[in-house]
């Protein structure tokens, strides 16, 4: 487990003092897929009939005097993202191999620190280890959009997303404090000593119903921002403008936020999380509406895949807060998606920015014809965001839909809404740019997929197809650790 952490942070440092740009590039690729066999091997190990307890368990003393550790561990909720993330960092890496021409060696350690980050974020057990990680994640993705974004405004879109993201740190730094504090109160011991922020102890601490509002708001305040929830969204479409496609493609697969929400918001505080729970799925389903109405006016196609991830973002909460299997093994289940789904559909408009030099759709149409092997990956991932049966969007979104028409009939009917509108503005912005009669003269000159390109995508085609007819195979592992989730909020 303290490997899937240090492979990339070491071989990060290793990129980046190589001299040879060469040898840079092949050290950052040798490590990525190393990474992603050391994840698939976790999830050998992984138990699923033990998926509720949390396995593959490390532990070591880290500030003794705070009682902050190492504290590291999988459980059925967050197996299946290390090899997702993973496999997409992998993926962001090859599509970078040829389009980063300067500062190269840097470029690929940020993408190897950010991995490292990223895996500790996730398999994180203690508070404090956790905020680490959660903080450690910034300083890579600041330098990769101001350095390598390309649009004019790319270091104002830098100094956008630092200054959100440092935003949204204030409150959970708050909360876990407050959360470490309490664990000393009710312990009965000094706080120096007597502070906890290990994850399992904090479960079982208790918490008056007032402490746990107060870390209910804030904690929901700082996972909301990077999520993103309306209103603290604006800061993923500049980013998905000026960013380098591949940074764009992981943040948009990487939902960290709706992640942490479903991590530790809802089970550290089970009583206000049940009491905010219309709140919560409130506040999704005007950020899968809102977003999904905005999306349906975008003529820049980048601009409305970063639209189309905040509403389904969106949908992912309103499951969350259905407080049944449905919804929250759904949620699981579309997380897991946007690493496949919504990654891809980001470096594919990519590729057409690389060949036309622009994503907006006056500069696109009639793609299919002299594309048609982008256009085909395109179609697949498009139909799968939008839930088409035979894809892992499917039984997504299908068990979303049906977790909040369980939970409440007002709340099923907006799911629902949101997934037409989302077919509307897909299926619309496809039948213009890449079907039609050919209209602008760049277009005739323009080279389709190229082999690696095409290999690069075909993993991803494929998952995609496999757990569309076997969902089965996720929703096996993350049962028990549901059901043990569900318990915790509404015994």
């Amino acid at each position: 487990m303290s490997l899937i952490i240090l492979l990339p942070l070491l071989g990060g440092v290793a990129a980046g003092f190589t001299r040879n740009i060469s040898m840079a590039k092949k050290i950052a690729l040798f490590v990525a897929g190393l990474e992603l066999i050391a994840t698939l091997i976790v999830v050998q190990w992984f138990d699923a009939a033990q998926g509720h307890r949390f396995q593959l368990v490390e532990q070591h003393a880290w500030i003794p005097s705070l009682n902050i550790q190492f504290l590291i561990g999988v459980d059925g909720i967050s197996v299946l993202f290390l090899p997702m993330s993973a496999l997409l960092t992998l993926v962001a890496l090859i599509a970078s191999w040829n389009s980063v021409q300067h500062l190269t060696r840097f470029h690929f350690a940020l993408l190897l620190v950010m991995e490292g980050a990223t895996m500790g974020v996730l398999v994180a057990l203690d508070m404090m280890l956790f905020f680490l990680f959660w903080e450690l994640i910034l300083p890579p993705i600041f330098f990769l959009i101001g350095l390598w974004g390309g649009g004019p405004e790319r270091r104002g879109a830098a100094m956008k997303y630092m200054l959100y993201m440092v935003f949204s740190g204030v409150p959970l730094l708050f909360a876990f404090i407050m959360l470490g504090v309490n664990h000393a109160m009710q312990t009965g011991g000094s706080i120096p000593l007597n502070l906890s922020f290990s994850f399992p102890v904090l479960l079982d601490t208790y918490m008056s119903d007032d402490l746990q509002r107060v870390i209910f708001i804030l904690l929901l305040t700082g996972f909301a921002v990077k999520a993103p929830l309306v209103p603290f969204h604006t800061w993923l479409p500049t980013t998905a403008v000026e960013a380098p496609t591949q940074l764009t493609a992981l943040l948009v697969g990487l939902k960290l936020g709706a992640y942490g929400m479903l991590r530790f918001a809802m089970p550290l505080t089970p009583h206000a999380s049940v009491e905010y729970a219309w709140v919560l799925g409130i506040l999704g389903a005007i950020t899968f509406t809102y977003a999904a109405m905005i999306a349906l006016q975008q003529t820049n196609l980048r601009r409305l895949l970063a639209y189309a991830s905040i509403s389904h973002v969106g949908l992912v909460i309103v499951g969350i807060a259905t407080l049944n299997m449905q919804g929250i093994q759904g949620a699981i289940f579309q997380l897991l998606n946007f690493t496949l789904i919504a990654s891809c559909l980001i470096l594919i408009a990519g590729f057409i920015q690389h060949r036309l030099g622009s994503t907006e759709l006056i500069h696109l149409g009639g793609l299919a014809k002299v594309m048609p092997r982008l256009t085909s990956f395109f179609f697949l991932f498009a139909v799968a965001s939008i839930g088409v049966p035979g894809t892992s969007g499917f039984p997504a979104e299908f068990l979303l839909i049906v977790g909040a028409l369980t939970a409440h009939p007002g709340l099923g009917v907006a799911a629902l809404l949101g997934a037409i509108l989302g077919a509307a503005y897909m299926l619309s912005f496809v039948r213009r740019a890449f079907f039609g009669p050919i209209v602008h003269v760049s277009v005739h000159q323009v080279q389709d997929l190229r082999s690696r390109e095409f290999g690069l995508l075909c993993v991803p085609a494929l998952l995609v197809l496999f757990f569309g007819f076997f969902p089965d195979l996720v929703m096996d592992i993350n049962r028990l650790a549901a059901e043990s989730w569900l318990g915790r909020l509404t015994n």
